[in-house]
């Protein structure tokens, strides 16, 4: 009979987090690059996800829906798992990866046993977003480079080039997965009437 081999301790655990509600935790060293968990729920259409959250008060910022595509949304708050507690960072230690519409969450650098999990959820703006979407999407990670919300960076209106003092070179935009992040725009649309890393 082959000995059995020894129990390996989890990679994570879920427990009351100082960002916000719940979070998730390493209880082990996890590696750049590591795929740590894939992000499940039912997977829904927009119109199903806007359906199922039509009445949600404007003000609250939580949802676990996950933009996969322009037809997919996942909802995590049905069938999802622990993926849906991880929450958003300013300087984040984990990314999300869509692959073959499939979103997982990967170790952007290696992490420490004690360390919260967290990504960029970069919440998509709208035009007609409320004046206070910062104050409802804020962020508390701490971080010394935190923008404060969960959105993403407003983008600045450019000069036109007789009232520029100096011409600055503009810089490329930062990388965005589509996911969550995207998806978090499904869940506020979701409570306002409109349709990929969420507050308790």
């Amino acid at each position: 009979m082959r000995p059995r081999a020894p129990h390996r301790k989890p990679l994570f655990e879920v427990r009351h987090s100082r960002i916000h509600g719940y979070g998730v935790f390493a209880l082990r060293r996890i590696r750049k690059g590591t795929t740590v968990i894939e992000y499940l729920g039912d997977r829904v259409t927009h119109d199903l996800a806007n359906e199922r959250y039509k009445d949600k008060d404007p003000k609250d910022g939580h949802t676990f829906l996950f933009t996969v595509d322009a037809k997919t949304v996942i909802d995590a708050g049905v069938n999802g798992n622990e993926a849906r507690f991880v929450n958003h960072g300013c300087h984040p230690n984990c990314q999300t990866v869509n692959t073959g519409r499939r979103i997982f969450i990967e170790a952007l650098r290696t992490i420490q046993p004690g360390e919260e999990l967290a990504y960029d959820y970069q919440i998509q703006r709208d035009d007609d977003d409320p004046a206070d979407v910062d104050v409802i999407f804020a962020c508390h990670c701490g971080a010394a480079s935190c923008r404060g919300s969960m959105l993403e960076a407003p983008k600045k209106k450019r000069k036109s080039r007789k009232t520029r003092k100096t011409r600055q070179r503009r810089r490329p935009a930062p990388k965005r997965e589509v996911g969550r992040e995207a998806g978090r725009k499904a869940g506020r649309k979701a409570g306002r009437k409109a349709a990929r890393e969420r507050l308790r």
